[in-house]
């Protein structure tokens, strides 16, 4: 099978997406490392936790839910648990599977620094869009997000 090479405006647009994602990926990380010592895929579980019923997931439903594999789930949530944000318990329902619970003290600091994360995110992605633009990133991101599954 030939090679399906980017034309030159597809190379274009391909490092505006790699350099536009890697600067607010930056500018997110930077902001909630300064507010709040945390790096924004944790912050990611904080906000997903603070979302489910009694505050609690499954850790392989979580993994998936932030696109992480099970391991780097594993190591993120032991950081928070050390840091008192999280705790694991196991399942009520199956005794095999452990649960992420969003503690007293991780509620709190979500609390604290979601206002200057949603000022964070507005200054360095929805303010530079129009309301169109922003509605067709959100589509394009389902999209990618939806994409061909892995066999």
């Amino acid at each position: 099978m030939a090679t399906r090479w980017l034309t030159q405006e597809q190379q274009r647009w391909w490092r505006a997406y790699l350099l536009g994602t890697a600067a607010l990926q930056e500018a997110l990380n930077r902001q909630l490392e300064t507010d709040a010592e945390i790096s924004l895929s944790e912050y990611e579980i904080l906000v997903r936790l603070s979302e489910a019923p009694q505050r609690t997931v499954r850790m392989s439903e979580l993994a998936a839910s932030v696109m992480h594999s099970r391991s780097r789930l594993t190591h993120t949530v032991s950081r928070m648990e050390r840091r008192g944000l999280v705790e694991r318990q196991a399942c009520e329902d199956d005794g095999r599977g452990i649960n992420c619970v969003l503690t007293p003290i991780g509620f709190d600091l979500l609390d604290r620094t979601a206002p200057g994360h949603v000022e964070a995110v507005r200054t360095h992605l929805v303010d530079l869009l129009t309301d169109e633009e922003f509605r067709v990133l959100g589509h394009v991101m389902e999209k990618i997000a939806a994409g061909p599954q892995a066999d």
